[in-house]
């Protein structure tokens, strides 16, 4: 068994990873059949980083894997050079597969004189080599087009959906979306959980200070039933737990929160345990270490969809449905 899948036509597939989440490059590897590439990677002592491959990826294919969680520049700047080492090594084509796309809220300008850094990190894995990007579920659906190339958006909807619906009782269930921005994917929620009605939580955020909402009041019917809170992200959790707590306030039955990217910074783990969710369901985009986890937390596999993703990718198939949410 090698890292490369050949083809008779001698197409070949790579698939290499940085060091952020070892456990799911294994995982998309062991999905797809193959070993991942060695690579040799480490930081000289100011922090600058090395990475060498192992073996000769010219004329392949290469998927190069990294998520981007804390640190976050770090793990940006170890695949920025990973792309650039591919395109001297005579790679065929790079595919930057990033399951969370750092910098990913900072997508337009609340105020003079801000950066848009979604932008920027798309003007970079360009400039570094990449031929095309994949990633779950971003925060904006316009992030695809800061990118001049392919870009594979996928979503985590239906397996978060499949899970959800073995939890649940779907004729008494609202779908609940965290604010006024996000009603959109609550519908595509609701009708993929049998039609059911809609609410969203009415918040208050000052852009100056970040990590920091406040959520009002409920909009919708929520007495009574069981509440599926989703949302993108949760990072120090602030917003969620605000929001399961003011859905039961409202008389709701319990609450299951559903996100596909679990960045967890502290104090998530406290806020989401103590906020009254009966559930907090998330996939493994990022990792999770022990200290993030809490008795609540369900993780799902991410890798199916990335496997299924690069697969697809490679033989020149069709990924719509994994990014049109009807996988």
């Amino acid at each position: 068994m090698t890292g490369i899948i050949s083809h008779a036509d001698e197409k070949r597939l790579v698939l290499v990873s940085g060091r952020a989440h070892p456990d799911l490059a294994r995982d998309v590897a062991a999905e797809l059949d193959i070993d991942l590439v060695h690579t040799t990677a480490y930081d000289f002592a100011n922090g600058e980083i090395y990475v060498r491959y192992a073996d000769s990826v010219r004329g392949a294919d290469v998927f190069v894997l990294q998520s981007h969680t804390a640190p976050i520049n770090q793990w940006i700047m170890e695949q920025l050079i990973m792309v650039d080492a591919l395109k001297r090594a005579s790679a065929k084509t790079i595919t930057v597969v990033q399951p969370f796309y750092g910098y990913a809220r900072q997508d337009k300008k609340h105020k003079g004189r801000e950066p848009i850094s979604a932008r920027l990190m798309a003007d970079l894995f360009k400039t570094a080599g990449a031929h095309r990007l994949m990633s779950v579920d971003l925060h904006t659906s316009q992030t695809q087009g800061f990118f001049d190339g392919p870009v594979d958006h996928l979503w985590a909807m239906p397996l978060l959906i499949d899970y959800v619906r073995t939890r649940v009782d779907i004729s008494n269930v609202t779908v609940v979306s965290p604010d006024a921005g996000r009603i959109r994917v609550a519908e595509h929620w609701a009708s993929k959980l049998g039609g059911g009605p809609l609410a969203f939580v009415h918040k208050t955020r000052d852009t100056s200070r970040p990590n920091q909402a406040v959520a009002n009041r409920v909009v919708g019917d929520v007495v009574g039933r069981t509440c599926v809170l989703v949302d993108d992200l949760i990072d120090t959790g602030g917003t969620i737990a605000g929001a399961v707590r003011v859905v039961l306030e409202a008389g709701a039955k319990d609450v299951i929160v559903a996100a596909t990217h679990g960045v967890l910074s502290d104090p998530a783990a406290q806020r989401l345990s103590e906020s009254g969710a009966r559930e907090v369901v998330v996939t493994d985009t990022l990792p999770i270490i022990p200290e993030k986890r809490f008795p609540q937390l369900t993780i799902l596999s991410i890798a199916p969809l990335i496997a299924r993703a690069i697969r697809e990718v490679f033989d020149d198939g069709s990924v719509t449905s994994l990014f049109d949410g009807n996988a």
